[in-house]
């Protein structure tokens, strides 16, 4: 069974920090690029990071660069997403996914998805 399940999300205030984990099962992880998307009510949904599969390389999207940082430990199955110096349009549900294609301009071609955990930043 392949899984990936996201925790971490909370209620924090403006300016103050989470750590999401996303925690995968059921297939070879060091295979694949993991990628962290987030949507909030009423929005399209938004790549907001991710990491190639074995080599380190990472890609954010402008709006959270110099604030987020995505990493992962393949020994433990799992990549995070450290968030600093969070906003009130950072809130959000978070997901994350597994994607066969990692690239300077985000990752492509998902193959396995979370159930999303929720990120609520308050003003």
């Amino acid at each position: 069974e392949v899984q990936l399940v996201e925790s971490g999300g909370g209620l924090v205030q403006a300016g103050g920090s989470l750590r999401l984990s996303c925690a995968a099962s059921g297939f070879t992880f060091d295979d694949y690029a993991i990628g962290w998307f987030r949507q909030a009510p009423g929005k399209e949904r938004e790549g907001v990071s991710c990491i190639s599969s074995s080599d380190g390389r990472t890609y954010y999207v402008d709006s959270v660069k110099g604030r987020f940082t995505i990493s992962r430990d393949n020994a433990k199955n799992t990549v995070y997403l450290q968030m600093n110096s969070l906003k009130p349009e950072d809130t959000a549900v978070y997901y994350c996914g597994a994607a066969s294609w990692f690239s300077v301009s985000g990752c492509y071609s998902y193959h396995y998805w979370g159930k999303g955990t929720q990120v609520t930043v308050s003003s």
